[in-house]
């Protein structure tokens, strides 16, 4: 059974920095891409990061660019976002994924899904 863990989330001032881990078990994605979703309130999910297999591209939403950096570990499994400069229209719920495709016309999608942690930033 696959299972996606985030931690790391909480409640933070903006221009604060945060760093989110995702630990993925029960089968191991050094082959997949990996990345990160959020979804605000009201809003549907997004995506923010994505990171190839061996960390050679790295993908970023165009509202996260140069803020936010995306980095694996295939040795632990796990992936990492860290997000600085931190604005209250980055609060949101952050979704682990593994296993990432883009289409398209769909743009990303994944395949593996953790449970989603909080991340507030305070204005």
């Amino acid at each position: 059974q696959v299972q996606l863990v985030e931690s790391g989330g909480g409640l933070v001032q903006a221009g604060g920095s945060l760093r989110l881990s995702c630990a993925a078990s029960g089968r191991t994605f050094s082959r997949n891409t990996m990345g990160w979703f959020r979804q605000a309130p009201g809003k549907e999910r997004e995506f923010v990061a994505a990171i190839i297999w061996n960390g050679g591209i790295r993908y970023y939403a165009d509202s996260v660019k140069g803020r936010f950096t995306i980095s694996r570990d295939n040795a632990k499994n796990t992936v990492d976002l860290q997000m600085n400069s931190l604005k209250a229209e980055d609060t949101a719920v952050y979704y682990c994924a593994a296993d990432l495709e883009r289409g398209l016309q769909r743009g990303w999608a994944s395949r593996y899904w953790g449970q989603g942690i909080q991340v507030t930033v305070s204005s």
